[in-house]
């Protein structure tokens, strides 16, 4: 039997922790793993967690200077084979000196899921964790391209590319309907983006690209939480442009997949170069049409114009040119939803993902 620990420390739940929750869930009725989450104090993710039915394990988590977290987790690496998964260089440090301090060492591995487009850091500490782990894995092949050619004397063998994926979740038609709760006409289109409310996702754009569009046309539907500054800025906007009535946040919802099924279409502009997108999978899956930007890793597995439309990132009247296309021509938006479910379906889904990590899992001892 092998041990698994994850460990994610975000304060609020995004790409990460749905990237470890999804494990857990495969992973915790398996005779052949032990899987346990380790997680920070945040209620957002704990009870997200929780429900999983798997051991839970609270620390503070708070960085490289927090001495405490690996004290305490060496206490669960006595025995047998552990693989501790990490999903920041954080928690990587916090994992290296859980690791050394445990008696258990020699029997102890270290991945490190790296969720972003992000260059390595070069300092010497930094290049000291990077060679104590035993596999990095990169999302994409922009993140790797990203990584790799900037960093000296890392064994290359110790990087794989596996791309992400989402599991499929049960879609509970009894649900409220989000036209008749909201109140949107028949008539406007839904509009959805669900994901972290940021300006490093865009969603400052997406409401400046919406001030350009007729109002009687679309309702936009923000799933997702941000920083109270940023959700006053964005807020403030939309009550300068008259915009009330036609954008709803919805906060965090649990059943985020249930949410995607209802909505016509989905607007993914992300500023930063994206190292895969979960989110871009979830429209995809459920054959919606959706709007991505161009400068991630959704030029792998999205093509203009047949399973979604791309635009430039930052660049509110392209993206605005885009959402009114998929408005109004309702033959291009189920043409691009068909494609987007099939591709996602032979290419896409998540039991290629799930046997690849399973499988580097069993190779590191």
């Amino acid at each position: 039997m092998i041990n698994i620990f994850h460990i994610v420390s975000n304060k609020i739940w995004s790409g990460p922790e749905q990237y470890a929750y999804d494990l857990m869930l495969k992973l915790k009725d398996r005779d052949d793993y032990y899987v346990e989450m380790v997680c920070g104090k945040s209620d957002a993710v704990l009870s997200r967690f929780r429900p999983l039915e798997i051991p839970l394990s609270i620390l503070p988590l708070k960085g490289i200077t927090d001495l405490d977290s690996p004290k305490r987790f060496k206490r669960l690496l006595k025995r047998g084979q552990c693989i501790i998964h990490v999903h920041s260089f954080g928690d990587a440090v916090t994992a290296i000196l859980a690791k050394h301090m445990s008696s258990n060492s020699k029997n102890v591995r270290i991945v490190l899921s790296l969720h972003g487009v992000e260059r390595p850091r070069l300092n010497m500490a930094s290049k000291m964790v990077y060679r104590e782990l035993d596999r990095v894995v990169f999302a994409s092949q922009k993140a790797y391209d990203s990584f790799m050619p900037r960093i000296k004397k890392f064994d290359a063998e110790k990087a794989v590319i596996i791309r992400d994926s989402v599991l499929k979740a049960h879609i509970d038609t009894s649900a409220p309907s989000l036209r008749e709760q909201l109140g949107i006409a028949p008539e406007k289109a839904l509009i959805m983006y669900h994901g972290r409310l940021s300006h490093e996702k865009g969603v400052d754009t997406l409401i400046k690209a919406l001030s350009q569009i007729d109002r009687s046309t679309y309702h936009l539907v923000l799933v997702g939480e941000g920083h109270h500054k940023f959700m006053a800025k964005i807020k403030g906007f939309i009550v300068a442009n008259q915009m009330l009535g036609n954008v709803s946040f919805l906060g965090f919802s649990p059943c985020v997949q249930s949410l995607v099924n209802q909505c016509d279409f989905g607007v993914l502009p992300s500023i930063v170069p994206e190292a895969l997108g979960l989110s871009n999978l979830e429209y995809m899956m459920h054959a919606k049409a959706h709007i991505a930007t161009n400068n991630g890793a959704q030029l792998e597995y999205l093509t203009h114009g047949e399973n979604a439309l791309l635009v430039d990132p930052d660049n509110q009247f392209q993206l605005a040119d885009a959402i009114q296309r998929l408005i109004t021509d309702t033959t291009l938006r189920n043409t691009i939803a068909q494609q987007a479910k099939k591709d996602h379906d032979d290419h896409l889904g998540y039991d290629p993902f799930y046997t690849k990590i399973t499988e580097m899992y069993k190779t590191l001892f």
